[in-house]
């Protein structure tokens, strides 16, 4: 099924722009992933919401109720390649496998703008665009 984040102080939860160059089996260069999440302020903000998708709530509903961020589609922000996110957000987001919003597979990372909770609904090789 693949890894899970929703444990938390995994890989997920800080990235590493340096020294991180372990094979981790999910190809980061040339992929791209849809990727999905909810943004809070504050740390006990993101704890309550980490709470409510274990216990089951949906995605959607969680997003729409904790996210500071564009939560009117679920946090959706589309489909992104390696270098066009915040590193912290980057790192966490792009060591995901992909999953549904009915059963997250969940990172975490703290970038300037606040404390994300990640999920990555699918994978594909990047688009070559001139």
């Amino acid at each position: 099924m693949g890894k899970n984040k929703n444990s938390g102080g995994g890989k997920g939860d800080k990235g590493n722009a340096k020294g991180d160059e372990k094979d981790t089996g999910l190809k980061k260069e040339g992929v791209e992933i849809k990727v999905r999440h909810i943004l809070c302020e504050k740390h006990s903000k993101k704890e309550e919401a980490l709470a409510q998708l274990r216990a089951g709530v949906k995605w959607d509903e969680v997003a729409l109720k904790y996210s500071e961020h564009k939560a009117t589609d679920g946090g959706d922000l589309g489909w992104k390649a390696w270098g066009s996110l915040l590193s912290e957000f980057q790192n966490a987001a792009f060591e995901l496998e992909p999953s549904s919003m009915a059963s997250p597979i969940i990172g975490e990372a703290k970038t300037n703008q606040g404390y994300h909770i990640i999920m990555v609904q699918d994978r594909r090789k990047a688009n070559k665009r001139k």
